[in-house]
C-alpha cells in the first residue's frame, strides 16, 4: 500500500527512461509540467460552475442552474452556461482603447497568468510529487506571488483610463497591505520546523500522537497563524468581502475595465489559480500537506 502513492511517480520515471537520451530533461520537464496544467485547468472549470449555481441560487437567475447540454441522456443543468460563456471569452472581440498602451496592455494578462502558474511548482503534491523541490520554496512562493501586484499596475495605468487606474491603485493599496500579514502568519511555522523547504514542513507534521496528526494548525501559535494566514489569503485572491479591487459591485470593473475577451478570461483564470495556489500553501503550513489525517495501527488497511 506505500507504493500506491508513486503510481505516477514511477509512470514519469518509466516514460522518461524510455525517451531518446538528449530529450530525455524536456519530457521529464513536460511530464511535471503538464499534469499540474491540466487539473488546475480543470479544477477551475468545475470551481466556476459551482459558484455559478450558488449565486444563481442566491439571484434567481436561470441560466447557471438550468441550462444543460442539448441532445445528452444525462442531466447537466448549469454546465451548458459554463460553456457558452468559455466559447463566448474565446470568439469575443478584442476591443484595446485608442490611447492605451498596446504593448502593456497585452502583458498584464500574461504578467498575472504566468507567475501564477509557476507557484505550483514548489507545492508538495504527494511524496515525492514535487516538480520543483527547492530549499527555499516558501520564499520563492511568496516572491512569484508578489508579482501579481505589477500586473494589476500594468493593467490600470496601461488602460488610459482614469477609472481604471484608480482602481488599480486601490487594488494594489489592499493586496500590499494584506500580504505583509500573510507572509508573517508563516513565522511560527518556519522557526517550528527550521527550514523554509515546503517538503521538509510537510515531513515535519507527518508524525502522530495518540494517532492524530502533530499539524501546525493544533498548537496555539499554529492555530493564530492559520487564522491570519486564511484571512490575508482571501484579501489576497480578491474574495468576498475583500473583493474590492474588482468592485464588482460598481458600475465599472476596477482595474479590469478596459478588457474583453481572451484577455479579460486570462485575470479570470489567474485569480482562481492564485486562489488554488494559496489554498495549497495553507494546506502545506497548517494541515499537514499531502499526509494522512490518521494513522493506522500496523496490520489495519489503511
Amino acid at each position: 500500500m506505500e507504493a500506491l502513492d508513486q503510481v505516477f511517480v514511477t509512470l514519469k520515471h518509466w516514460c522518461v527512461s524510455h525517451s531518446p537520451e538528449p530529450v530525455q530533461w524536456l519530457v521529464s520537464v513536460l511530464l511535471s509540467i503538464a499534469p499540474v496544467m491540466g487539473l488546475f485547468a480543470l479544477t477551475f472549470g468545475i470551481t466556476t460552475v459551482i459558484e455559478r449555481k450558488a449565486l444563481g441560487r442566491f439571484q434567481n437567475r436561470r441560466g447557471p442552474n438550468r441550462v444543460g447540454i442539448p441532445f445528452t441522456k444525462i442531466r447537466l443543468a448549469g454546465f451548458g452556461q459554463f460553456i457558452a460563456d468559455g466559447i463566448k471569452m474565446l470568439t469575443k472581440e478584442d476591443i484595446v482603447p485608442h490611447q492605451a498602451d498596446k504593448i502593456v496592455h497585452f502583458l498584464a494578462p500574461l504578467a498575472l497568468a504566468v507567475p501564477v502558474w509557476l507557484t505550483f511548482s514548489v507545492l508538495p503534491f504527494g511524496r515525492n510529487m514535487t516538480a520543483l523541490d527547492l530549499n527555499s520554496g516558501l520564499l520563492f512562493f511568496f516572491a512569484i506571488g508578489a508579482s501579481s501586484e505589477l500586473a494589476v499596475f500594468m493593467a490600470g495605468w496601461s488602460s488610459r483610463n482614469k477609472y481604471a487606474l484608480v482602481g488599480a491603485m486601490r487594488g494594489i493599496a489592499q493586496m500590499i497591505s494584506y500580504e505583509i500579514p500573510l507572509v508573517l502568519s508563516t513565522v511560527a511555522v518556519v522557526m517550528t520546523v527550521g527550514s523554509l523547504s515546503l517538503t521538509q514542513i510537510v515531513e515535519a507534521q507527518n508524525t502522530y500522537i495518540f494517532g492524530l496528526p502533530a499539524w501546525h494548525v493544533f498548537t496555539p501559535w499554529g492555530l493564530a497563524g492559520f487564522i491570519i494566514f486564511m484571512i490575508a489569503a482571501c484579501a489576497e485572491a480578491n474574495r468576498a468581502p475583500f473583493d474590492l479591487p474588482e468592485a464588482e459591485s460598481e458600475i465599472i470593473a476596477g482595474y479590469l475595465t478596459e478588457y474583453s475577451g481572451f484577455k479579460y478570461a486570462l485575470f479570470f483564470l489567474g485569480e482562481y489559480l492564485g486562489l488554488f495556489a494559496i489554498s495549497g500553501m495553507a494546506v502545506t503550513l497548517f494541515l499537514g500537506g499531502w499526509t494522512a489525517p490518521f494513522k493506522f495501527p500496523a496490520g489495519t488497511p489503511s
